[in-house]
């Protein structure tokens, strides 16, 4: 049995999404963050960074996304949800993922909480570099789909892409949301298709980007 600890719409929200599509029995335990919940001492026993997801695995905690991500994905193999380790496009795979990861789930972090980076004051500043980062990111990767998609690895989807479709859901509320770029546009409406989509935002109680 696998516990994740949660908050709906959060960084957890794609552990969430993977744990249903692969089918993998699992409980839920919300951490409140608006009591801050995330920060309390028994949390950060689990998870010292306070944030989440948190994973626990046959008792033992494990924490950032991406590399549950690959955890799930690689033991249930027959998903097809990552190449296996001797497989050619396996270090594409984790470029996307670490690029995700690394270069494009930041940049939300200072979109939302400006005054970290710059400090208070400057966050007009900060939201507008922010934001021609993050378009930047998403041009990069529609130009990725259109010339080998329509997934990040060709023909069928992988963990990067549930990845990228909540990075995707993130900026819904942004200027220029990545929807904007078609390639985009129509990957997370392939993705929002999926039936374990559906069943993560009725547990999670989402409503917004269905």
């Amino acid at each position: 049995m696998h516990t994740l600890y949660y908050s709906p719409g959060a960084a957890s929200m794609v552990v969430h999404w993977l744990l249903i599509e692969l089918g993998i029995a699992h409980e839920l335990s919300l951490v409140d963050f608006e009591s801050r919940a995330q920060k309390s001492a028994a949390y950060l026993a689990l998870n010292p960074n306070g944030v989440v997801p948190t994973l626990v695995i046959d008792g033992r905690p494990h924490t950032e996304a991406a590399a549950l991500l690959v955890h799930l994905a690689d033991t249930h193999p027959a998903a097809r949800l990552s190449p296996p380790v001797d497989a050619p496009r396996r270090l594409d795979f984790l470029a996307w993922m670490f690029h995700l990861a690394n270069v494009v789930q930041p940049l939300f972090r200072m979109w939302w909480y400006p005054h970290e980076p710059a400090g208070e004051g400057c966050e007009e500043a900060v939201h507008g570099a922010t934001r021609a980062r993050i378009e930047a990111e998403w041009a990069l990767i529609d130009a990725h789909l259109g010339q080998h998609g329509p997934y990040l690895l060709g023909e069928y989807p992988c963990a990067a892409d549930f990845y990228l479709t909540m990075l995707m859901r993130w900026s819904r509320n942004m200027p220029k949301p990545a929807t904007a770029w078609p390639n985009l546009e129509a990957l997370a409406g392939r993705m929002k298709a999926l039936p374990s989509f559906h069943a993560l935002y009725e547990r999670e109680g989402l409503a917004e980007w269905a």
